[in-house]
């Protein structure tokens, strides 16, 4: 389980921008050769151009030269929403930490979270 990681993404959320829902989410993945990266959440008045903190580690991951399959795992402080499940699947994320509505850490993959998926063409 990568508790550490869900800590993290504890502190990482008091850096999110939530003016509407105040809703801090914060996320660290955390790469197979043991780099890490933080995201948070990012509301916009505009909702549906807001951005999740799952999608925001990632992107900064694939800023940084990093792909699917190379994301060894993720801490997150609240449940994934359904989009954010889609990319966990298909970064090929190898674990899924994140605190529940009662404050116990679930450790999962992302096909538990996500079972009949989308898969790239091959």
């Amino acid at each position: 389980m990568s508790r550490d990681l869900v800590e993290r993404a504890d502190a990482a959320a008091a850096r999110a921008y939530a003016p509407y829902s105040g809703y801090l989410v914060g996320a660290v993945v955390r790469t197979r050769d043991g780099r890490l990266f933080e995201g948070v959440n990012v509301e916009n008045a505009a909702y549906p151009l807001g951005v999740c903190a799952e999608r925001s580690a990632i992107v900064a991951a694939v800023a940084a030269g990093y792909g699917p399959g190379d994301l060894e795992a993720i801490g997150i402080t609240a449940s994934p929403c359904g989009g954010c499940r889609q990319w966990l699947h298909e970064f090929r994320v190898g674990e899924v930490s994140y605190r529940r509505a009662g404050g116990e850490i679930a450790t999962v993959t992302p096909g538990e979270l996500l079972p009949d998926t989308w898969d790239l063409p091959e």
